[in-house]
């Protein structure tokens, strides 16, 4: 019977680099050790199945295809998305602030370069559709701004 090893320590590292880059999982290999630390992305619900189904409310509508909204920033390349300078820094922008067009909204890292993804016109922040560390496809919409 194998005895199984575990590094605590580099457990925490690794927990700790999660929290620093926004990533949600990260795994390191050395020989026949592997140790991979997860956890969920921020804003995943995982749903526990319920005796009988809710009711929405009459009131609530489908949400509209974010795409389709006239304040639509969408991401010019492929790459990861970040929102903020540096894993220590603040945010560019949070949601509710007002913008000035060709204020930094986040960097989009494409081939090793970091990106600057400007507000295209003034207005308010209306909501961010990314999270530090996830990769985007040209033309997803990356915030909307009203």
């Amino acid at each position: 019977m194998s005895r199984l090893l575990v590094d605590a320590d580099a457990i925490r590292a690794l927990a700790e680099i999660l929290t620093e880059t926004g990533l949600t999982e990260i795994e390191i290999a050395e020989k026949d050790n592997r140790i991979r630390v997860a956890r969920a992305a921020p804003g995943v619900v995982h749903a526990v199945p319920a005796a009988a189904p809710l009711a929405a409310p009459a009131a609530a509508a489908a949400p509209a295809d974010p795409a389709k909204h006239p304040g639509a920033v969408t991401s010019p390349m492929v790459g990861v998305a970040y929102l903020t300078p540096d894993p220590s820094a603040p945010p560019f922008v949070t949601e509710g602030q007002s913008v000035t067009a060709g204020q930094t909204l986040m960097l989009i890292e494409a081939m090793k370069t970091f990106n600057q993804i400007k507000a295209p016109r003034a207005g308010t922040l209306k909501q961010l559709l990314v999270v530090s560390g996830d990769p985007v496809e040209f033309g997803e919409v990356l915030a909307i701004i009203e």
